[in-house]
């Protein structure tokens, strides 16, 4: 797919469709009337006729209008207000579905001139370059007949105004990385965990290095345990699979640098262990993994983008399974830390392996670290599928996140990380238990892993309600590689 940003002439442009706006009540954009001025009129005798009123999201496909150089214009309904992201990225999908509806390969879209919320030309470029190539999206890897390739592959932004060509084009550059990042987040979330496991991981995390000059490292068994990983190491005994810690280290950035770690939960299935969950909907539970596909999204975005910025991404994997050597409920491990953990209930695995991943990013002298989870259902209770959680023990790194999701259009909601909490993981026998009960679930998670994030700035995103959609829509959404990027091109000074 290639967007650009153009400055456009309707009567001599040979492109396959031309996108323009027009607002509830019959009000044309500005290119639409520039379209109809070059049509005599033929837009405003079409909107008389009632075929289209400009009600959000009615689309009308029209062929031949005389005067310019497109075979067809399609008109978008934009509603009578300025729109909200949520309602400009729906749009955009509107508009992506009627060109692949009529196989169009070529687009000139002057959507950026419509009015959204507290975004000027270059952010709509930029929200709408990325949905564009994230409504591409087709998952086809474990199905017998391919999905064939899109036939849109060309889409140009009409801008006007010459001197925003340059940082408009950054801007869909942008845009584009961050939807390209998210469907390898996407792809990885969507196999099932028969192919996607953690020597999968470990493998795909190698094809990235090579592909973007990564340095990649992979930890095995072996070297988990002479790390005395042994909060990590007790989660995967009930699998055939063995684990790993992935290392992936983007050096875009001064050298030596101190570089922001991200930390993704890389549990390939959760079946909860010991704690065994219940048969419905267990099969989402391949989508566990979603916080490491995060941290692979990422850095493919970062990389492509060429940011000048130091990134380590760290990724501990494996199964979560039932079996004769599987840790059960009132086990006592030692972590990394050498902190000793009362594990009460092996679904609660999650904060297990991220513990010790998170004492091993010590190592990097991190300017902070943040790891991403699909970590409690209490968060899907607390904030459904629109906002991811988080927590830290730095507000300024927190409100950068923040920030970052709200200008992604990704957001997150920060939830309390006071001390009154920590009293739910006390244990008669370990240093903390691994749940803190029913109450405050999300919290009280935080609570756990904030007792091994002490050396460092560090913030914690729950994933668990935004990472996939279930139902008919089935699969991972590719969030929260959108917050990511932003927050990252921010520390890079670009944003």
């Amino acid at each position: 797919m290639q967007i650009n940003v153009k400055t456009i002439n309707p009567a001599a442009d040979k492109s396959d469709c031309y996108l323009v706006a027009v607002q509830e009540g019959g009000k044309l954009s500005p290119a639409a009337s520039q379209i109809d001025s070059l049509s005599d009129g033929q837009l405003t005798r079409i909107l008389k006729r009632g075929d289209i009123k400009g009600k959000l999201n009615q689309s009308l496909l029209l062929h031949d209008i005389a005067g310019i150089g497109s075979t067809r214009v399609l008109l978008l309904g934009t509603g009578k207000e300025a729109m909200s992201d949520s309602q400009f990225r729906g749009l955009i999908r509107t508009a992506v579905q009627k060109l692949l509806d009529a196989n169009i390969k070529n687009v000139i879209s002057a959507l950026a001139e419509v009015e959204v919320k507290d975004r000027d030309a270059t952010a709509i470029i930029q929200l709408g370059s990325e949905t564009v190539t994230h409504a591409l999206y087709r998952y086809s890897q474990t199905k017998s007949e391919k999905t064939p390739t899109p036939s849109l592959h060309h889409w140009t932004w009409q801008l006007d105004d010459k001197k925003l060509h340059k940082q408009a084009q950054t801007a869909a550059k942008t845009g584009q990385a961050i939807a390209t990042g998210m469907a390898l987040t996407r792809e990885l979330g969507n196999l099932p965990g028969n192919i996607c496991t953690p020597t999968y991981l470990a493998n795909e995390a190698k094809k990235l290095g090579k592909s973007h000059s990564l340095k990649v490292t992979v930890l095995d068994q072996k070297q988990l345990e002479q790390l005395k990983m042994g909060s990590f190491l007790s989660v995967a005994k009930g699998s055939r699979q063995p684990p790993k810690l992935i290392v992936m280290e983007y050096h875009g950035g001064k050298k030596p640098g101190n570089p922001v770690v991200l930390v993704g939960k890389g549990i390939t299935f959760d079946s909860g262990g010991i704690s065994i969950k219940p048969g419905a909907a267990m099969d989402e539970m391949k989508f566990d993994m979603c916080g490491a596909a995060t941290v692979f999204g990422t850095l493919h975005a970062i990389a492509e983008l060429k940011l000048p910025i130091n990134v380590v991404g760290v990724v501990p994997t494996c199964e979560n399974l039932p079996d004769g050597n599987a840790s059960k409920p009132g086990d006592i491990v030692t972590s990394m830390s050498g902190q000793t953990i009362e594990v009460l209930n092996t679904d609660a695995e999650g904060r297990l392996i991220l513990c010790d991943a998170l004492t091993y990013s010590e190592k990097f002298k991190p300017k902070a670290v943040i790891d991403i989870a699909t970590l409690t259902g209490a968060c899907v209770i607390a904030l459904g599928k629109q906002a991811s959680g988080l927590l830290g023990n730095d507000q300024a790194l927190v409100d950068k996140l923040l920030s970052a999701g709200n200008k992604s259009d990704d957001r997150a909601w920060q939830l309390p990380l006071w001390e009154e909490y920590q009293d739910q993981l006390k244990s008669n026998f370990a240093d903390m238990a691994n749940i803190g009960g029913r109450e405050a679930g999300t919290i009280t998670a935080a609570c756990f892993l904030s007792r091994f994030t002490k050396k460092f700035k560090w913030a914690h995103l729950d994933i668990a309600g935004t990472a996939w959609d279930s139902g008919n829509n089935k699969g991972a959404t590719g969030r929260p590689v959108p917050l990511l990027v932003n927050y990252l091109i921010g520390e890079a000074g670009k944003g």
